[in-house]
């Protein structure tokens, strides 16, 4: 009697330990994705691989005969001519970028924290004609845009281009702090509003304080599209000295003469500062696109 309690008790746990079947085949599953995400790698690491392989090549030796060679003599001349052609272009895009992003961001919070904390008359109709801006091809508006810019004098000067990429900006930043706002207990604001704050005190006192996840996640999305931007870029500036470095490197790839590793060094340092960005702050980019679902 004591032997069959005892092998029913090890059955026993042995059924407690095993997982269930579910679990199982979860786990199974995750292998199965895990190993081909592994296969995948090459295919997206591809192209980086050759741009900065390509990027510290001599001239001679970077072709696609040789594109899968490690660099050898390893060479900086491609790094030097693409900064020294590249640098003002570089610096014309930190001035536009900046600017651009803070000022969108900004209005976008502002925006959103109206729409999500109070209700009047035609707010869900104006909140969606305002996201009908985000699904506007650029195409559609480049004659009406260059008009309006000449016809208050900024046609051609990076103002212009701040002004451009701040106005498409709002939509993506408004629905941005719009659905991170909604998550913000309305008792803060009603709270603000007893004390006798009105709504620009309780927005700079009680709302911009807790809005970092927001901003930065509405800052990392808009710098990586105004700095990748190249149709406003070349469009809004005709003049090359003055163009964002989008517009730079292509100019630079288009010369009769092409040196690929100058043209490929010139890529590296134009995507330098959006990999870096992503790099640095892409843990709080999820942190902050998350932050709303669980506050």
């Amino acid at each position: 009697m004591s032997a069959l309690a005892t092998t029913s008790r090890r059955v026993a746990r042995r059924r407690r330990k095993a997982p269930p079947a579910h679990v199982r085949h979860g786990r199974h599953a995750r292998r199965w994705q895990f190993a081909l995400l592994i296969l995948m790698v090459p295919f997206f690491a591809a192209p980086f691989y050759v741009m900065i392989t390509a990027a510290f090549k001599t001239p001679a030796h970077a072709d696609v005969l040789t594109m899968w060679q490690l660099p050898h003599p390893l060479s900086f001349d491609g790094i030097r001519e693409a900064w020294s052609k590249l640098s003002p272009n570089f610096v014309n895009s930190v001035i536009m970028v900046v600017p651009a992003t803070v000022i969108s961001s900004l209005i976008g919070s502002f925006n959103g924290y109206l729409l999500s904390k109070f209700t009047f008359r035609l707010s869900n109709l104006m909140f969606t004609l305002m996201l009908v801006g985000m699904f506007i091809p650029y195409q559609s508006i480049l004659i009406p845009m260059v008009k309006f810019l000449q016809f208050v004098g900024l046609y051609g000067t990076i103002p212009g281009l701040i002004l451009v990429h701040v106005v498409y900006g709002i939509p993506i930043t408004t629905l941005i702090f719009r659905n991170y706002y909604v998550s913000i207990p309305r008792a803060l604001v009603e709270a603000a509003s007893i004390d006798g704050a009105g709504i620009v005190r309780t927005y700079r006192s009680v709302i911009l304080p807790v809005s970092i996840p927001g901003f930065v996640v509405a800052g990392i999305f808009q710098f990586t599209n105004i700095w990748n931007d190249f149709l406003f870029g070349l469009v809004v500036i005709p003049n090359p000295t003055i163009q964002p470095v989008t517009a730079a490197l292509n100019n630079l790839s288009g010369t009769q003469t092409v040196n690929w590793n100058v043209v490929m060094a010139g890529a590296l340092i134009a995507a330098l500062p959006t990999g870096l960005a992503y790099l640095g702050l892409g843990r709080f980019f999820v942190q902050g696109l998350t932050s709303g679902s669980v506050k």
